[in-house]
């Protein structure tokens, strides 16, 4: 992997890290459907204005039931199924169990044969799952019957959005990028658009929740979700989902710079050790010389 992608990674998981709080900001007011329907529609809007403006050509008709289906599984049932966790487990939770993300996609490519299920992204992933745990200290939650089930939701959605990068990686090297992500969060917008529509009239439009879906849609759903595929089209598909392993990484910065959440020496161990799962599952290695162009 190029020092260009890593970074890549990097960028994708700061953006990410700071949707689980948002949605904690948008959840309560809107509710779970009507966030992922919104979010939606704005990322439709965003990739169809680039699609007019880049003059892109749409993928075929044979494609949209596969983009579809795609949608199901990266887009529709993440979304509702995270929002729905957003009412009642602290973000944090939420950005942890999502860290089981390249877990579920290191499975999924090896099962499709895809991809190799070796020792070091076994290892990768182990290492991962420690340094989530040092990084992110989490307060006492009762454990209750709706807590055990909002975490099950989490696990869920991770796995939905590691089996579905197999998908997407497909997706990739079938079409291009911009024209499948318009697709693909034009099927999610029209598929939650009859739920969303139900769920509105109980929705309480806050400030704060309508600025909250508007990051949400226009720049984690819509520009996050193009530049992911871009990524994916160059690198592995189980390399790209490791950006979830840093994303509590950032969600513990944007907590520390913004909210005022103390940040200590005692994370430094679990960053590096994030960090260095990240590049265990990708193969990065900073110290390498990278091969001359052809």
């Amino acid at each position: 992997m190029q020092t260009r992608h890593f970074l890549q990674l990097i960028a994708m998981s700061a953006l990410w890290g700071a949707s689980f709080p948002l949605l904690r900001i948008a959840s309560p007011a809107l509710g779970p459907w009507v966030v992922a329907a919104a979010r939606c529609i704005l990322a439709s809007m965003v990739l169809g204005l680039l699609m007019v403006s880049l003059r892109g050509r749409w993928p075929p008709r044979q494609a949209w039931p596969r983009l579809a289906l795609l949608s199901m599984l990266s887009v529709v049932m993440p979304f509702v199924l995270y929002n729905w966790a957003a009412l009642v487990i602290p973000s944090g939770y939420s950005a942890v169990l999502n860290a089981t993300v390249p877990l579920f996609g290191v499975m999924a490519a090896a099962l499709a044969g895809e991809e190799k299920l070796t020792r070091i992204r076994l290892l990768g992933c182990a290492v991962g799952f420690a340094g989530v745990a040092l990084l992110v200290q989490l307060g006492p939650v009762a454990v209750t019957p709706r807590v055990i089930l909002a975490a099950l939701a989490c696990v869920a959605a991770s796995a939905s959005y590691g089996f579905g990068a197999v998908l997407m990686k497909r997706a990739t090297m079938a079409y291009s990028p911009l024209p499948s992500s318009a697709v693909v969060h034009i099927a999610a917008a029209l598929i939650l658009l009859l739920p969303g529509g139900i769920a509105a009239p109980s929705a309480e439009l806050t400030p704060g929740a309508v600025a909250a879906v508007t990051v949400l849609g226009t720049f984690t759903s819509g520009f996050m979700y193009w530049i992911s595929m871009r990524l994916m089209r160059e690198i592995p598909a189980s390399a790209t989902t490791s950006a979830a392993f840093m994303i509590p990484l950032f969600g513990v910065t944007w907590g520390g710079l913004f909210l005022g959440e103390p940040v200590t020496a005692s994370m430094l161990p679990g960053c590096i050790l994030v960090l260095s799962a990240t590049a265990l599952i990708t193969g990065f290695n900073p110290f390498r010389s990278a091969p001359p162009e052809p």
